[in-house]
């Protein structure tokens, strides 16, 4: 017996709205709707880079060091990194409107209550809880995409949230430069208010998605141990080399702790229902490339950011202001970068030479940025920074795009979540890495350049500290020796970050080449959610004998088929009118 509600030849029969994929949204509803979610996503950027010219100031104010410097960055970089796969999780359980408005809130409050720290501690605390706020932008404007995009139409789109990206991570630094030379360094944590603000408003007026929902149990154990895990390697690599030897007893146990917390974290998420990061997603080989590949990008945007503006205040003797516009050559290459490509992709459908080209421009842009000193020529420094922009504007969406474009629709949100989990991962612990290899360069710079001026070697040992120095109360030779220590410290972690470059162009070849779907999320799930998926009634209707297929259509037409018109003739008019 074939079910009466199925669509059969030349039968008309009306359908269920679960059994019809909706239409996709013209180009002018999109970009309404993803209005806010733009809004969103640059307040999640500037968080992290706004204050990143303004942070030697902000440090030497509230009495910090090199470790400060560094974790003011890093606490907002691991808060996002753990909960991101958190929210990802929750984007397929729960209301993704609701969810990404929660996260701005939550932003809101935190950036509010950093603006108001007195000491280094809070204003790290406070920073925490912004990231927090962040992870979720980060997660959940890019599942929401997917919800209203198809992966071929997405690249277009893309290419703006790139610009955003691009906007936010190297036009921060000027935005928080001139901020902090005007109305003071507390204003850079209230900027942003505003713009979360009018996101809130917009998202809840042009953002309509469907209703879909699910049990929630969230892997709470599972989270903890993530946390626990990232955050003491975290402190491992920061705290090593200056707050302990790296061959020590301390090292050791932070180490072995957090190998210890991750191993357990995995045999926790292979065995709970609901894990934070599915490991089944592993077994794609597309996702397992690019969360690897996401490493070296994360390094190249965030660290790029934090440690050129120190490099511009402390080796060339620039203000917040000038340091914040001598970054803006990244800015335009990561502009061009997203938008061409993205549109391209679009067009052409074709994605991974894009990828190729973008992994190699950025391992070209680290090894050029290797080369800075403290006399560099500026135009050789734009061009260098150029270079890096493209390559991560490349990259940045890209590997986003691709994941989304191989996972099932029900874990788009945990592998969108889990793209971005590693991105953050390797900026948060790139920064950490970097920072703690910077303030060991300079000291020893510092304090052999010190000795070499006939200053003693305990007096050497006290200026090289670790403290960030306010180079206008130097003596000029002093100075110069800072800035030199700096200048050379700066070129040789790009350098170190050279060999991810390498890595990242060996997994993006990788890649499997993969064509870009042309059915958005909600399109893709209405299907998935159809009683009877579209391969199985066609196979039922090869089966069916044509005279049961007439029988079926008469009795739910209300006693004859419906016929198409271009089958009707004068007997089927005159018996339609006679029924009447």
């Amino acid at each position: 017996m074939v079910d009466r509600c199925q669509p059969m030849p030349g039968v008309s029969v009306s359908s269920s709205p679960r059994e019809s994929a909706p239409a996709a949204m013209s180009r002018r509803e999109v970009l309404e709707a993803i209005s806010g979610l733009l809004a969103g996503m640059l307040v999640a950027i500037l968080s992290t880079t706004v204050v990143s010219t303004s942070l030697p100031v902000i440090v030497t104010e509230l009495g910090g060091d090199q470790a400060t410097f560094t974790w003011i960055i890093t606490a907002t970089l691991l808060a996002t990194t753990v909960s991101t796969p958190i929210w990802g999780k929750l984007a397929d359980m729960l209301d993704r409107k609701l969810l990404v408005q929660l996260a701005l809130a939550i932003f809101v409050v935190a950036s509010v209550a950093s603006g108001f720290a007195q000491d280094p501690g809070t204003l790290i605390a406070f920073r925490a809880v912004q990231g927090i706020g962040a992870g979720g932008l980060m997660a959940l404007v890019q599942v929401i995409f997917s919800d209203i995009v198809s992966p071929r139409e997405r690249g277009r789109y893309m290419g703006l949230l790139g610009g955003i990206m691009a906007l936010g991570i190297a036009g921060g630094p000027l935005l928080g430069g001139v901020i902090t030379d005007t109305i003071g360094w507390r204003w850079n944590f209230y900027v942003a208010v505003p713009v979360a603000i009018v996101a809130i408003i917009l998202i809840q007026r042009t953002l309509h998605l469907p209703k879909h929902s699910r049990r929630v149990k969230i892997d709470l154990l599972g989270a903890a141990l993530i946390a626990g895990g990232v955050s003491l390697l975290l402190i491992w690599v920061t705290l090593g080399g200056s707050q302990f030897e790296w061959n020590s007893l301390a090292s050791w146990l932070m180490l072995g702790g957090a190998i210890v917390l991750l191993g357990l974290a995995v045999l926790v998420e292979l065995k709970v229902e609901e894990p934070i990061i599915p490991l089944s997603l592993f077994q794609n080989r597309t996702f397992t490339l690019t969360t690897m590949a996401s490493l070296a990008v994360g390094v190249g945007m965030f660290g790029t950011s934090v440690f050129l503006s120190q490099y511009l205040q402390l080796s060339r003797g620039m203000t917040p202001t000038e340091s914040g516009i001598f970054t803006l050559p990244q800015v335009a290459g990561m502009l061009v970068a997203s938008t061409v490509a993205g549109a391209v992709i679009s067009r052409t459908g074709a994605w991974k030479r894009w990828m190729v080209t973008g992994a190699t421009l950025l391992t070209v842009g680290l090894a050029l940025m290797s080369t800075l000193r403290y006399d560099t020529p500026f135009g050789l420094m734009f061009l260098y920074m150029a270079v890096l922009g493209l390559g991560v504007g490349m990259l940045m969406q890209n590997l986003v795009l691709v994941v989304q474009n191989t996972v099932d629709v029900s874990e788009i949100g945990a592998a969108s979540a889990g793209v971005a989990f590693f991105r953050t991962l390797g900026g948060a612990a790139g920064v950490a890495a970097l920072g703690a290899a910077l303030a060991a360069r300079v000291r020893t710079e510092v304090e052999s350049g010190l000795v070499a001026l006939g200053i003693s070697a305990e007096d050497a040992s006290a200026v090289g500290s670790g403290s960030i120095p306010d180079l206008s109360t130097l003596p000029e030779p002093v100075r110069l020796v800072i800035e030199q220590a700096y200048g050379l410290a700066i070129g040789e972690i790009f350098l170190i970050a050279v060999p991810l470059g390498v890595l990242t162009i060996v997994l993006v070849a990788l890649l499997p080449n993969i064509a870009l779907g042309t059915k958005n999320g909600i399109q893709q799930r209405a299907e998935k959610d159809s009683p009877l998926e579209a391969a199985t009634r066609d196979e039922i209707l090869a089966d069916t004998p044509a005279e049961l297929l007439i029988e079926v259509a008469t009795d739910v037409g209300g006693g004859a088929p419906v016929l198409d018109d271009a089958e009707r003739g004068p007997q089927d008019d005159d018996r339609d009118a006679a029924r009447d």
